[in-house]
């Protein structure tokens, strides 16, 4: 037998799938009108920062993508899907393309952070049931909270519940998530991203006042949007124009309170040159001051 044939002899197992090959989505819907706004507000709003600390442009953001960290039949089974999350060290394309999914398997390189915006009581977020097998020899799905922390096995995981406002942070210690408290200005700082991670109340694109998942930077100035920063900009050259239009008011106030008096002593010299020199001698005024 030839080496070819040899090798065609052998059962090689198939390529482990990239993310052209693996579903983008596990056809859920949407849980709510916020997450995607949500979801823009915490992208908009970090990616200055993410160019300042990768310069070469190494990062990806995931909204709402699978991390698939095994292979399962069918494939979404063998994924998760925060609602955000952020890589570092990995571009957001890959051959040319944009990411349709997270391969953990082809980047070896675990999300720093993932958040999950819980519409429920959070359980689901909190789940942490491990991967076993059932006494009939199913595989039961191990819960997001379990995958998280012990196979992903990523740094910082938030839970952010929108029906209530409550937010929980979650820091991976050795092998365990241990829950963060927050700082004294109710923020949780993640080293990593060099930002602290908060709740902020305001309104945002057609949503009225709610609470929103936001960005801080270390000395607890809220991180803005792009539009939210041309609105300040705007605000600003706003109130410069109107200092500048009020300077100019006060330098014509006072050019014409100039002419005006500057009017009054040509009229009084006019006056005072039509008296004759008794009336100005019992005045005392002198004829060269009139000069």
């Amino acid at each position: 037998m030839s080496v070819v044939q040899d090798l065609n002899a052998i059962d090689v197992p198939r390529q482990f799938p990239d993310h052209t090959q693996l579903p983008e989505s596990d056809g859920t819907f949407v849980k709510n009108f916020q997450e995607h706004p949500q979801s823009i507000i915490l992208t908009d709003s970090i990616d200055p920062v993410l160019q300042r600390l990768h310069p070469d442009g190494l990062y990806a953001i995931g909204q709402d993508c699978g991390i698939y960290w095994r292979e399962t039949e069918p494939p979404e089974k063998g994924a998760e899907a925060p609602d955000w999350f952020y890589v570092p060290r990995v571009p957001a394309r890959v051959d040319g393309q944009i990411r349709r999914s997270y391969v953990l398997w082809r980047e070896f390189i675990t999300p720093t952070i993932v958040l999950e915006f819980a519409s429920g009581n959070g359980s689901e977020e909190r789940d942490a049931t491990p991967l076993s097998r059932s006494a009939e020899g199913e595989t039961i799905r191990p819960g997001k909270f379990w995958v998280y922390e012990q196979v992903m096995r990523i740094p910082y995981y938030g839970i952010y519940q929108i029906t209530n406002g409550n937010l929980e942070v979650y820091h991976l210690v050795d092998t365990t998530y241990e829950r963060m408290t927050p700082n004294d200005r109710g923020h949780y700082f993640i080293p990593p991203m060099q930002v602290e991670l908060g709740l902020w109340r305001g309104s945002y694109s057609s949503h009225s006042e709610e609470l929103w998942l936001r960005w801080w930077d270390e000395s607890g100035n809220l991180l803005l949007t792009g539009h939210e920063e041309a609105e300040v900009q705007r605000e600003r050259a706003n109130v410069a124009e109107e200092r500048a239009n009020a300077a100019q008011e006060r330098a014509n106030v006072a050019e014409q309170e100039a002419q005006q008096e500057q009017q009054k002593r040509s009229q009084l010299t006019e006056r005072l040159k039509s008296l004759s020199p008794e009336q100005l001698q019992a005045l005392g005024i002198s004829l060269e001051l009139l000069d």
